[in-house]
């Protein structure tokens, strides 16, 4: 799906992050764990205004974890907020793998900077940047009541796990087994 964003955008994992050192990045948002390094190939990039985040890629609370949190979410909004002030401005979002939480942030930037757009279009869009996404419910539940979206993008997030499955029927047990359950019955239940 083509779709006009209001900024360039790009979403990668930590091993793609040195092919984007020359892309004129102006704005950076990475997602960690929270015991994990900071990525040498930021040592490559220009100049750019960044946003770090660290918590889990969990959507439960579960012993162990540092789950995305309503501060991390505010965090996020508030730098999409500041992209979207700058002209000609470039995002890269990344996380481990750049399929959950760095897709599931990104749906929230854009649905703030483009409140018309539906939930289906956004997430939509994202898959057509990320063929691989699986966007993190918990962000996504946290930023669509900050954003006042009635559950929305929860509610289209299903029928991208649909999508995903359908093409990749091994993530329904690689994603159970991660405690993301509820994200499978979503996409299950879709359609």
């Amino acid at each position: 799906m083509e779709m006009h964003f209001p900024f360039g955008l790009t979403v990668c994992g930590i091993e793609e992050l040195s092919g984007h050192c020359e892309a004129g990045v102006s704005h950076v948002l990475s997602i960690l764990d929270p015991d994990w390094p900071v990525p040498e190939a930021f040592g490559s990039f220009g100049e750019h205004a960044k946003l770090e985040l660290r918590f889990h890629d969990v959507i439960e609370d579960a012993a162990g974890t540092i789950p995305p949190s309503e501060a991390d979410v505010r965090a996020v909004l508030a730098f999409g907020r500041d992209l979207e002030a700058e002209a000609a401005s470039r995002l890269l979002v990344h996380c481990h793998a750049g399929i959950s939480r760095s897709t599931a942030s990104m749906a929230l930037i854009l649905a703030q900077a483009r409140p018309a757009l539906g939930a289906e279009e956004i997430l939509q869009g994202i898959l057509g940047i990320r063929e691989k996404a699986w966007p993190n419910l918990r962000i996504l539940e946290i930023g669509d009541a900050m954003l006042g979206r009635e559950g929305t993008l929860p509610a289209a997030a299903a029928a991208l796990y649909r999508h995903q499955l359908n093409i990749r029927p091994h993530l329904a047990q690689v994603m159970r087994n991660a405690g993301r359950g509820r994200e499978v019955d979503a996409g299950e239940a879709y359609g």
